[in-house]
């Protein structure tokens, strides 16, 4: 086994050190700032809190070490922050990481961020990374990896960026061959589920939720916005009419096309209902309303007194009227309402209390139209049979899973018997701690906070241990610490002993908004 030292810079709870560790690592050092974190950290590894060197940018540069590791802080780039790159303060962490690996000059690194990065439309932010690490003087390579060809259940795309000091090691890296399904759901539950069988992946989307033998889908879905075999409505949860469904699935066909509406989803009048369906009657969409199956949306506003606008907002939506007219989809789809933040319906209804505007057109569209949030608390079902679960992510998702199996000779019967048998007979729950922990490639007995909160941000937070392990084998693998001596459990000491009698930190020197990087 290798020997190297290495040092974790926005360590979270040590994913990095965990797969590093395995292969020959010795930590002498890592770097985070978030409290729980740190007790985290500290409490698994036994680490004294010395050996945290705190805020990265008021480092001036670190002890001297082989391998690099950070997974810098991805909200500047991932798809559910404002995707403002180097705009983002903390984009700006990745100029912090740059300067000490220019001025620690350690063998080689391995960087993490989430897929986002290498976006097109976070090029121009990802060649500027790559060019600074050229500068430097490193040779790397970027990779977008998924978790669920490396050994967890989980599909969790993600960039790494590895590089070396010397370029031969570079010309010698190698990554195994993807192996997806290696582990499936089904090896991560607490329950014991022999009769769970593993399947080759055949689905040609490599990164796609899973379907069994039959071609049906191993998990289900809650929402009013799509269609599928296993979909599952409001209407399908709650007492309807025949009726009633059919004006759903009316509503549901015909939302989307373009003839109502500039948006991916449109309201739809009673005019344009009974345009469908002639015998459709106002009373019968109220009383879906009612059920909260339905919503009311104010859609058409008439112009009334536009000399009582006093607010940005309310001149920019003046600003974009049609004659005397203001469409409430033509607002939400304007690029510079949406650049300013600018909430339509909030507006239009402030505006139409101050008698600016009046409401001349109510539309009616599904009262749950955020596909994420699902229905009654309830977005997925998982089936054990499932290979893949989502992405963990440290707002937690109203993601279940179910110990049972379903089984049945057609579609129809496999959604009837999930309905009666898992959603109905309340035959679900969130995944545990440990289980979280499997499904990140964690040991299960990793120690976290009590509360469902606080574990399930920090594990969310942190990388998937099984990708990681496989890119620092790699690296191991080019012979790049063949010869390092041993360091003993003394030598380690004695480092950490120096650590606490040198200054590491720096003051940033700053020009304008542009940080000044080597």
């Amino acid at each position: 086994m290798a020997n190297f030292t290495f040092i974790d810079l926005f360590a979270g709870i040590g994913g990095f050190r965990l797969a590093l560790e395995s292969v020959g690592g010795h930590c002498i050092g890592f770097s985070e700032i978030a409290p729980d974190a740190i007790r985290t950290y500290c409490d698994n590894f036994h680490e004294p809190t010395y050996c945290n060197f705190g805020d990265i940018t008021k480092l001036d540069r670190l002890p001297k070490h082989d391998l690099m590791t950070a997974g810098v802080p991805c909200q500047s780039w991932s798809i559910a922050g404002k995707n403002l790159g180097f705009d983002d303060d903390r984009g700006q962490l990745w100029n912090d990481t740059l300067f000490l690996l220019n001025k620690v000059r350690p063998k080689a690194f391995i960087f993490e961020n989430v897929k986002g990065l290498s976006d097109p439309r976070n090029r121009q932010a990802l060649d500027y990374i790559m060019q600074r690490i050229s500068e430097a003087g490193y040779h790397a390579k970027k990779f977008v990896l998924n978790a669920y060809d490396y050994g967890v259940p989980q599909t969790r795309v993600r960039i790494y960026i590895v590089g070396f000091k010397e370029k031969q090691y570079l010309e010698k890296l190698v990554l195994p061959a993807p192996c997806p399904g290696s582990i499936q759901l089904s090896d991560v539950l607490d329950e014991t589920l022999h009769e769970v069988s593993h399947r080759q992946f055949l689905n040609k989307t490599r990164w796609s939720l899973s379907c069994n033998d039959q071609g049906f889908n191993d998990y289900f879905l809650f929402n009013d916005l799509r269609n599928g075999a296993t979909t599952i409505h409001s209407w399908d949860i709650q007492e309807t009419t025949e009726r009633q469904k059919s004006i759903c699935y009316l509503l549901l066909r015909n939302r989307r096309k373009s003839e109502y509406g500039h948006l991916d989803g449109n309201p739809l009048s009673l005019d344009n209902f009974q345009a469908l369906d002639s015998t459709i009657k106002e009373e019968e969409l109220e009383q879906l309303v009612i059920m909260q199956i339905l919503k009311r949306v104010a859609y058409l506003y008439e112009i009334v007194d536009e000399g009582s606008a006093t607010t940005e907002a309310e001149y920019q939506i003046l600003s974009l009227r049609e004659g005397n007219m203001l469409n409430y989809d033509k607002l939400k789809v304007n690029r510079e309402i949406k650049k300013r933040g600018y909430n339509v319906a909030e507006s239009l209804q402030a505006m139409e209390n101050k008698g600016m505007v009046r409401c001349v057109e109510i539309r009616y569209d599904f009262k749950n139209t955020k596909i994420s949030t699902g229905l009654a608390g309830v977005n997925r079902i998982f089936l054990p049979t499932s290979k893949i679960y989502p992405t963990l992510v440290a707002s937690d998702t109203n993601d279940f899973v179910t110990p049972l199996k379903i089984e049945a000779s057609n579609i129809e019967d496999f959604r009837i018997a999930f309905l009666e048998k898992v959603y109905e007979a309340g035959n679900y729950r969130k995944i545990t701690k440990s289980e979280a922990c499997r499904i990140q490639g964690f040991p299960e007995d990793f120690r976290l906070p009590p509360t469902r909160q606080r574990w399930m941000k920090l594990i969310g937070n942190s990388v998937a241990v099984p990708v990681i392990k496989t890119l620092a084998k790699a690296i191991v693998d080019t012979g790049i610490f063949a010869g390092n001596p041993f360091l003993t459990k003394e030598d380690k000491t004695i480092i950490r002993s120096n650590m606490q009698n040198q200054s590491l930190f720096r003051t940033y020197q700053k020009q304008g908004t542009q940080t000044v990087l080597f």
